[in-house]
């Protein structure tokens, strides 16, 4: 156990702060997957091709996100395990739930790639890009179960409090994943399908370091043939609160999808300004995302230990991180963000860089709302109100959709670069009265078992 971290004592800033810095270099790592695709891509096979990887984004979003939002879910009950050091019911929670990634990984991919062309119809692909486009998102669906297995050993060992073990197998990856982007695709001329071919093998490759390390290292997690069986009852578990998670991801990408598919329509310049620009934005939203997903684990084990007012302070020192973390951002952003697009294109491409820089500039003056979004939803996800917390995702697509919609017609990129801020408003307008309703839940859950 000297590996895992029990973060249901001690002082919370330095907890948070030390288990969210191995989290944000992880997610950097993910994006320098996601960065260095589109900037190989951008500047050895040319703008049609960075559209194309970029004209299936908000796909992968939604697939990938129902994925990794289930990884996270089934954390979030070993999480509270852990918090209530009931580890024999931990370790069964982990045997079921790497049977049920099995199964659902599988089915995933199968359904996906089959419905692979009819996607990019539907969201209006321009037919210049819709070849590369396609087999970039079949092989990305093809490589499903090494995403969702990664994921969920992941979820597994920060549920644990231990971010650094996955952080370590994830630098390799993405040393792996540059070094075969630039064979696969300068080298080999597989073009954008060697980008998807890179991705996909260098995340299996981190997901089976992952499983053998785990296993290896962490005795709290070796069990025996009566821990592995499969136990329906902790399969439901799992899946009444790893689902909506997963759903929460794919409802709001449905609306991501909607705004993507009205970009598209745009032309292609649009699409590759909005390629770029996402690629950024989602580079800085890093860390927002890391403290939302420490947040998870911190009050999956406070709650399991029954200590509300804890998920409450915790609360309250992830709001203070993350307002300095937003201002540094917004200086970054608003002086930089043209030199940023020219990773992507060359100088001369003077639209896209000038759509690019003004997608920052929106995203990142409303980035105070997003952090907000990521630590209430996760801190509603981690005390198991998953259900509640994916009814923001409703709101963010309601929002996404009414832009698309209504606005881009009338408005065109510049409609396409409030859509996120505006779903991030809705979002918080969900979130706020949902976490108040939680957190006096379970203060009242507490009174009520001193009492008895």
């Amino acid at each position: 156990m000297s590996q895992s971290k029990d973060m249901t004592v001690g002082a919370i800033l330095p907890l948070l702060f030390n288990f969210t810095m191995p989290l944000l270099l992880g997610n950097l790592l993910q994006q320098t997957y996601s960065l260095v695709d589109a900037a190989i891509v951008g500047k050895f096979l040319g703008i049609n091709a960075l559209a194309s990887v970029g004209a299936s984004t908000s796909v992968v979003f939604l697939i990938l996100g129902f994925c990794n939002g289930c990884c996270g879910g089934f954390g979030i009950p070993v999480a509270q395990k852990f918090g209530a050091h009931d580890y024999r019911t931990m370790r069964r929670l982990v045997a079921v739930s790497l049977k049920l990634a099995g199964i659902m990984s599988v089915a995933i991919t199968l359904v996906t790639c089959l419905l692979c062309s009819f996607i990019l119809e539907w969201m209006q692909t321009p037919d210049n890009i819709f070849e590369d486009a396609y087999y970039y998102l079949l092989i990305t669906f093809i490589g499903i179960p090494c995403t969702f297995y990664y994921n969920l050993l992941s979820s597994i060992l920060r549920a644990l409090g231990d971010s650094k073990t996955p952080f370590w197998f994830l630098l390799f990856s993405t040393v792996l994943n540059i070094l075969l982007d630039l064979l696969c695709i300068v080298v080999l001329k597989w073009g954008v399908a060697g980008a998807a071919i890179a991705t996909v093998f260098s995340q299996g490759v981190s997901a089976v370091l992952c499983y053998l390390y785990m296993y290896l290292k962490f005795e709290i997690l070796r069990t025996t043939p009566a821990d592995r069986r499969f136990r329906p009852e902790l399969a439901r578990q799992l899946i009444y609160i790893g689902a909506p998670m997963g759903l929460q991801f794919s409802i709001t990408a449905i609306g991501s999808i909607m705004l993507q598919s009205s970009n598209n329509a745009l032309g292609t310049a649009c699409v590759a300004a909005f390629t770029a620009a996402m690629r950024i934005k989602m580079f800085f939203l890093c860390m927002l995302e890391s403290l939302g997903i420490a947040m998870a684990t911190y009050c999956g084990q406070n709650y399991g230990a029954g200590k509300p007012l804890r998920i409450w302070q915790g609360v309250k020192v992830a709001s203070g991180m993350m307002v300095v973390y937003v201002l540094l951002v917004n200086l970054i952003l608003w002086t930089s963000s043209e030199k940023f697009a020219l990773l992507f294109v060359d100088p001369a491409e003077t639209e896209i860089i000038a759509d690019t820089a003004l997608f920052l500039h929106v995203s990142a003056s409303f980035f105070p709302v997003l952090g907000l979004l990521c630590i209430l939803r996760y801190s509603i996800q981690g005390a198991g109100y998953t259900r509640l917390a994916m009814f923001s995702g409703v709101s963010e697509m309601i929002a996404r959709i009414l832009v698309s919609l209504v606005a881009v017609p009338m408005w065109g990129f510049w409609a396409v670069c409030f859509g996120d801020p505006t779903a991030w408003v809705f979002a918080d307008l969900f979130l706020i009265p949902a976490f108040i309703y939680v957190y006096r839940r379970l203060c009242g859950i507490v009174v009520r078992e001193t009492n008895s």
